[in-house]
Formats: C-alpha cells, sequence, structure tokens
C-alpha cells in the first residue's frame, strides 16, 4: 500500500473526528508551552547554582617571612602533590593589601605596614570536594587542631559556613530543578497518551470492524500513527509560535533593562524549537502507537 493512502486516510481521520483530534493538539500545545518556558529555566536556575558553587575556594595563607623560595615550593606542592585542586591562583600581599585599601580606603590608611600575607587561593575540581582539599592541607590531629603540610603555610580557610551553606543550598535547588523536569516529561508523555487514547477510543468501532474483515495491524496503525504525527506537529508548530511571539513581545524588550533576564546562558531559541518539535512529535506518535493496542486486540 502507498504511503499516500494512509496519508490520506489520517487527514480524513482527522476532519472526520475534529473534537477528539482537536483535543489532542491542544493538549501537545500545552504541554510544549509548558516545557518551552520550563527548559530554560532549569538552565538558567542550575546555571546560576553552578556559578555559586564555582565560587567556593579554599584559602592558603603563608608565614609573614616566606621568602620567594617558599612561595615556589608551596605552589609546586599544590600544583603536583596535593588532591582535589583545580585552579590555584597567587595573591601577594601587595596585591592584597591594594584590593581591601580600595574597598576600605578609610581603616587601612591609618595602618603604617601591610598586616596581610601571601595567599594561594585554591578552587577544588570539583565544589563537593572542597573539605577533603582543606584536610588534605591541612590535616586535623588528634588533640582535634590542625597542622599546614608546609612548614611555611600560616593557615588553611575555607570560610566552613558560608561553604556548607552554598554546597547544601546549590544542591537542593539542582536536584529540585531535576526531579521537577522528570516529572513534567512523565506528566507530559502520560497526558499526551491519554488523550490520543480517548481520541482512539471514539473510533474503537471503526478498528474492530477494520481486524474482523482480515486488515492487518500494520494496515490499521500506521494512519493513527501518521495522525497523532500531524498532530504532534501542529501542536507544536503553533506552541512554538506563541513562545516566538512571547519572547520577541516580552522576555527581548524586558532583557535590555534587566540583567537577570539577560545574563543566564540557555539554549537558543532556534534549537529549542527543533528540540520541542522533534518531542512533540515523537511522542504523539509514540502515543498513538501505544495507545492503539489496546484496540487491536479482538
Amino acid at each position: 500500500m502507498k504511503p499516500a493512502f494512509f496519508i490520506k486516510e489520517a487527514m480524513r481521520s482527522i476532519s472526520r473526528n475534529a473534537i477528539p483530534s482537536f483535543a489532542a493538539m491542544a493538549s501537545v500545545l500545552v504541554t510544549v508551552l509548558v516545557l518551552g518556558v520550563f527548559i530554560p529555566v532549569v538552565q538558567a536556575t542550575t546555571g546560576a547554582a553552578n556559578e555559586v558553587r564555582g565560587r567556593v575556594l579554599v584559602d592558603v595563607y603563608l608565614k609573614k617571612d616566606a621568602t620567594q623560595t617558599d612561595i615556589a615550593r608551596v605552589q609546586a606542592l599544590l600544583r603536583d602533590k596535593v588532591a582535589h585542586v583545580g585552579k590555584v591562583a597567587f595573591v601577594s600581599k601587595a596585591q592584597a593589601y591594594a584590593q581591601e585599601k580600595k574597598r576600605n580606603p578609610e581603616a587601612y590608611q591609618l595602618l603604617g605596614a601591610n598586616p596581610l600575607p601571601d595567599t594561594f587561593r585554591v578552587t577544588p575540581d570539583t565544589p563537593d570536594n572542597v573539605l577533603k582539599l582543606r584536610d588534605a592541607l591541612a590535616p586535623a590531629g588528634v588533640a582535634g587542631g590542625r597542622t599546614p603540610v608546609d612548614a611555611s603555610i600560616e593557615q588553611v580557610k575555607n570560610r566552613k559556613d558560608e561553604t556548607t551553606k552554598i554546597l547544601t543550598a546549590t544542591r537542593v535547588v539542582k536536584l529540585a530543578m531535576g526531579g521537577l523536569a522528570i516529572l513534567l516529561i512523565v506528566a507530559s508523555v502520560l497526558l499526551i497518551s491519554n488523550t490520543i487514547r480517548l481520541s482512539l477510543f471514539s473510533r474503537r468501532r471503526e478498528v474492530e470492524v477494520m481486524k474482523l474483515v482480515g486488515a492487518t495491524d500494520s494496515f490499521i496503525r500506521w494512519p493513527f500513527v501518521i495522525e497523532g504525527v500531524v498532530l504532534g506537529a501542529l501542536g507544536g508548530v503553533a506552541a512554538v509560535a506563541l513562545l516566538g511571539v512571547g519572547k520577541i513581545a516580552l522576555l527581548d524588550p524586558l532583557s535590555a533593562d534587566f540583567a537577570l533576564i539577560a545574563a543566564p546562558q540557555t539554549i537558543g531559541f532556534g534549537l529549542l524549537a527543533v528540540v520541542l518539535l522533534v518531542a512533540s512529535v515523537g511522542v504523539s506518535a509514540a502515543g498513538s502507537s501505544i495507545s492503539l493496542r489496546k484496540f487491536l486486540r479482538v
């Protein structure tokens, strides 16, 4: 049988069953609209959480009498011998003094000498390893104190309370966004599948008659699958068009005035449109095929 026949039958079925077809298309449209808004929101939220996590540091303060040889030795130690080290940035006492004086000039202009030490700001390979990095640089002793791994190191600090709050808060955000994304995808699949199943239920007699006169399962299934693809494509195109109008009319004008909207790096609208169209067509076709199995058992 030629593909044109199945396409013609699918179009005829859509026109004859306008209300169920419209319900299926509207279901796809609403689902794709929600996904189209939710995907960038998840990306922006996760990106912000990762950016905050990337600011977690371990500060390695050197002793005031540390020489250039001591600084080079500690830098080599951090680079080659300590686990969980990502990036190492050296801040000299002069640089630290200039930065702090710029922030609070009134307090620092009264000082006769520079009280700040040379410092290495160490970024862990992953934010979750910040406490392991701290322990590697200054292992805990039996009495509870910490002894740095090099004699030139005065103190190792990681702002424990702040670090713990950052890691906990961002982990909750990422898990919540991931959980919501999974729930939305599952709900979308079930919603579209059930809507298409209702559409098929209204034509169950037609399927039963076709089975009784000897039609094969594939002969019956293809028009319904094509119908699902067409309805999914129509719903997806309508949703993408509405998202495009919303972006041009609302989001783009606001992004020029609000840095919070312009800053997040999210998926481009063109790629998002392709993803949403493929998802709407694929889920609708799969929903049609899965939902039809019950009605093919005659």
